[in-house]
């Protein structure tokens, strides 16, 4: 969908994941072994990573300033069994949150949102305005305002439709 970066850090993770099905095609990479093999997710956990994604879509779509695609179950819900830890270097004194269990994607996911509240990126991953798109990407415009995953498609397509509409 979008010829966009990554987003930075951890957020990658986050992007991927919202990122395993294309809502025009009805393709899903959870579908495939290979596809929750890249996540870390067995089959029985498959059921709860879809909720979890979804979840995460419904907050980037917040981010952009849009209404959930769906009724989901809060993120912060979701979240809440996903423990993590702080890790403290004795070498320098650093500190970082990790997962408690490294294998769970719920807690993978919720040390990649604590690293971007720290970073203050978190609010610039969003979720494309395009109802048959809604794919995640890191918002790099200056003032925080893209709406598109893809200004040459997603937003040459609507701004196709408010011309034809005049």
């Amino acid at each position: 969908m979008s010829e966009r970066a990554s987003a930075p850090g951890g957020l990658a993770l986050v992007e991927a994941l919202v990122n395993t099905v294309d809502l025009e095609s009805g393709t899903d990479k959870l579908d495939t072994a290979e596809g929750r093999a890249h996540f870390g997710i067995a089959d029985h956990e498959l059921a709860a990573a879809r909720e979890l994604r979804e979840s995460l879509r419904a907050v980037c779509l917040a981010h952009a300033g849009h209404p959930p695609h769906r009724a989901v179950t809060p993120l912060d819900e979701l979240l809440a069994t996903a423990p993590l830890l702080v890790t403290v270097s004795a070498a320098d004194g650093s500190a970082a949150l990790s997962p408690a269990h490294p294998t769970p994607l719920a807690s993978r996911v919720a040390a990649a949102i604590a690293e971007a509240l720290v970073e203050g990126t978190w609010p610039r991953l969003k979720a494309c305005e395009a109802p048959t798109c809604h794919w995640a990407y890191y918002d790099r415009s200056p003032a925080g305002r893209g709406r598109w995953c893809s200004m040459s498609v997603c937003g040459a397509r609507a701004k196709m439709r408010r011309y034809r509409a005049k």
